[in-house]
């Protein structure tokens, strides 16, 4: 049987709560904080529940809780406050506290029974599952470790240190082409498509992860074969329709071969991401041969970009308050966005019009 303990200062009150839970339960009393306190420190492991009178002499029942917080008691044991006040100000503390419900006097025995008996299951049930996350998370702090571990042998092997380096090589090809449409552009209409190029390599424990997620083995072939953004590169254009003329630009090119294309601008995410996607297959010429290699390609616009960086430390950033508030206000702040960068887009062509007629 599960052992409550019930302190108040009035006898009659310990021996009606006796009463109603005997049956059920070993009910042990105190007739004070003090008392109270001394049976917690010797048997605080054996107790189920605590029911506690808030007002008694020399040491009152907040004083019991602020022991029991200090010693980490309440973790273990459900509080009930005995109490023939019903002033929310006070129930509010006690609850902010960490109380976990109020029998209030008059007592009636079916209610009494009820509230103890719902309050160890729940407190029960909340500590399993407080102690189920608490191993799956150790579960998954272990096996990013042993992925970290494996992830680093990875990165000493030379087979794998080669492909990094033809995926390197893949990232200064497609930098290198779409500079020289830059630059070509920019000579023909006195203006540049894009604003900036921003590429990164995928880290050796990002790669692992990715084949474990897939259920493929780790191996270079696998690397090759199942994950097409491991060279990335993202092309930052001021306008939406200079976007579209850059991809044209660059798929006209007759030894670049498009893999997979996923059009986000015209066919935009539920949170409202908006990017053009291409994946690529791009020639590099190696010392001793030529060769295929997969690149992703990422086109958005300048406002978008700032977008999706807030978007991203959402993502990943952990403890954020007020997730669906947010989510919900990038999701406005894309809608505004789309709308600016088309608006922005005729003034641009009224003036690019307006210049053609002065010509």
């Amino acid at each position: 049987m599960q052992k409550i303990l019930v302190v108040d200062d009035a006898e009659i009150n310990r021996e009606l709560l006796r009463e109603f839970l005997e049956v059920d339960y070993i009910v042990e009393t105190a007739e004070n904080g003090g008392q109270a306190l001394a049976v917690l420190r010797a048997q605080h492991g054996e107790i189920s529940a605590l029911l506690l009178d808030l007002h008694m002499p020399h040491t009152d029942g907040f004083a019991v809780i602020e022991q029991m917080r200090k010693q980490g008691w309440m973790e273990s044991i459900p509080v009930l406050i005995i109490s023939s006040e019903h002033a929310v100000e006070a129930e509010n503390k006690c609850f902010e506290l960490g109380v976990s419900d109020f029998i209030h006097r008059p007592f009636v025995d079916s209610i009494v029974k009820n509230r103890v008996r719902n309050t160890i299951e729940l407190f029960n049930c909340k500590n399993q599952l407080e102690r189920k996350i608490e191993k799956q998370s150790e579960t998954l702090r272990r096996q990013e470790q042993i992925i970290k571990i494996q992830a680093e042998q990875l990165s000493t092997a030379e087979s794998f240190n080669r492909l990094m380096m033809e995926y390197r090589s893949v990232i200064m090809e497609v930098e290198t082409r779409l500079k020289v449409l830059n630059a070509m552009f920019s000579e023909q209409y006195k203006r540049n498509p894009f604003e900036s190029i921003k590429s990164r390599l995928k880290k050796p424990e990002s790669i692992y992860k990715k084949l474990v997620r897939k259920d493929c083995p780790v191996t270079v072939e696998n690397i090759k074969e199942h994950i097409a953004d491991v060279a990335g590169l993202r092309v930052i254009c001021s306008f939406p329709d200079d976007i579209y003329r850059l991809e044209k630009l660059l798929l006209k090119q007759d030894d670049i071969i498009l893999l997979k294309k996923k059009d986000y601008i015209k066919n935009p995410k539920s949170n409202g991401y908006r990017s053009l996607h291409l994946i690529l297959s791009v020639p590099v010429f190696l010392p001793d041969e030529k060769k295929y290699m997969k690149a992703e390609v990422q086109f958005r616009t300048i406002a978008m970009d700032f977008w999706g960086s807030l978007e991203h430390k959402l993502k990943y950033k952990k403890n954020i308050n007020n997730t669906e508030e947010i989510e919900r206000q990038l999701k406005a702040c894309a809608d505004s966005i789309e709308a600016l960068d088309y608006q922005m887009q005729k003034i641009r062509d009224k003036i690019d019009q307006s210049e053609g007629e002065c010509l």
